[in-house]
């Protein structure tokens, strides 16, 4: 990620910086909305036939939900980010839970009532904060911030339906990336916060790998996966362990999914809308889960848990989960953070992780708050 990359985002554009390269797209010729991932992908591909470049854009949580997806005129690409963590410095700001965190820590008891009773395996349960802000977002040096933070991660600027609105991520999650026949993926689930000295640190990432509730919550969700893959695949290499990642904030359990496809017109936005919502920010089985989720949840998820990615016009392209993020206007911010509950979950614990997930955007925005 270039200065000059940086320099020229403006609010509506399209960011996107990986750890290998940085993207930045604007300009829309056309914007694509539709509820069928079908329907999407082959009027995206009939899009870029028609036009060439890319296609960059977002998928919402909810398959209910329309996606945004837009062709832009203007892309420029470069490596990735060089920078040093910039400043950022809010003068003034109120911060209002929803739900406040007894009322989280409720919600997970409802999701163990539901699992004891058989109806769900496992249930991802957000909470979101709301930032009022005296002064107007500095987007520029808030991507700069989070960018020089999560270098091994994806952070992203997306606009959204809403006008005004845009969803920034730091994402830690790779969904798919396709190149040539060959695709890749990086689902993570079970989590502990990372620690305050190096010992506890390396503690809590050894307390991890042990964990038979994360280790389980971690299978499911390469199960799922594996299962929404396999159509697409001529040869599939799945590791029998996971491996452990850190965040600024976070320990992840992860497995490297790699393949080979059978067919080439199975493009990078297919397979997204294919694994997309994974166990990792729903739950098992999926349809039981949303339905739980909509019941126990307080607020509309919008793009939060979505997918935001590009694909050009030869199928290549890669998608990020969107976690760790917020939907960002002029002088406000709604950031999102979520816990997958399972039998052993236990409510204060999940509150807690919670917590340890909102530090890495409000890290990026140079907040110190104790949730």
């Amino acid at each position: 990620m270039d200065v000059e990359l940086i320099d020229q985002y403006q609010r509506g554009a399209f960011f996107f910086a990986s750890p290998e390269r940085t993207l930045l797209a604007s300009d829309p010729r056309h914007v694509l909305s539709e509820k069928d991932s079908a329907a999407l992908s082959a009027q995206v591909n009939d899009a870029l036939t028609e036009y060439g470049g890319i296609a960059v854009g977002a998928l919402p949580y909810d398959d209910t939900g329309e996606t945004h997806v837009l062709l832009p005129t203007s892309v420029a690409w470069s490596g990735p980010s060089q920078q040093g963590k910039q400043q950022v410095s809010l003068s003034g700001y109120r911060v209002t839970p929803e739900p406040e965190p007894e009322e989280y820590q409720n919600s997970v008891t409802k999701a163990l009532a539901l699992l004891k009773d058989g109806a769900v395996g496992k249930v991802v349960l957000a909470r979101t904060l709301r930032i009022d802000l005296d002064e107007p977002v500095d987007m520029r040096r808030m991507l700069a911030s989070l960018a020089a933070m999560n270098t091994h991660g994806y952070t992203i600027a997306t606009p959204l339906p809403t006008p005004g609105v845009t969803l920034v991520s730091a994402s830690p999650e790779l969904l798919i990336r396709r190149t040539g026949m060959s695709f890749v993926s990086r689902p993570l689930a079970g989590s502990q916060p990372r620690g305050k000295d190096p010992v506890e640190d390396r503690s809590n990432a050894q307390r991890l790998l042990a964990s038979k509730k994360d280790q389980d919550e971690h299978r499911w969700v390469v199960e799922a996966e594996v299962e929404a893959l396999r159509p697409f695949c001529k040869r599939m290499d799945v590791p029998r362990a996971p491996s452990v990642v850190s965040t600024p904030s976070m320990w992840h359990l992860c497995t490297k999914i790699t393949g080979e496809l059978i067919d080439r017109d199975v493009t990078a936005l297919t397979l997204a809308a294919a694994l997309h919502p994974t166990p990792a920010v729903c739950g098992s089985p999926t349809r039981a889960a949303r339905d739980a989720i909509a019941q126990i949840e307080s607020f509309d998820r919008g793009f939060y848990s979505g997918a935001v990615g590009w694909v050009d016009s030869n199928g290549d392209g890669e998608w990020a989960v969107a976690i760790r993020s917020a939907d960002v206007t002029d002088q406000s911010l709604r950031l999102y953070a979520g816990a997958g509950i399972v039998a052993g979950s236990v409510p204060e614990l999940e509150l807690a992780e919670t917590s340890a997930k909102f530090q890495t955007l409000l890290r990026g925005m140079g907040l110190d708050l104790t949730l």
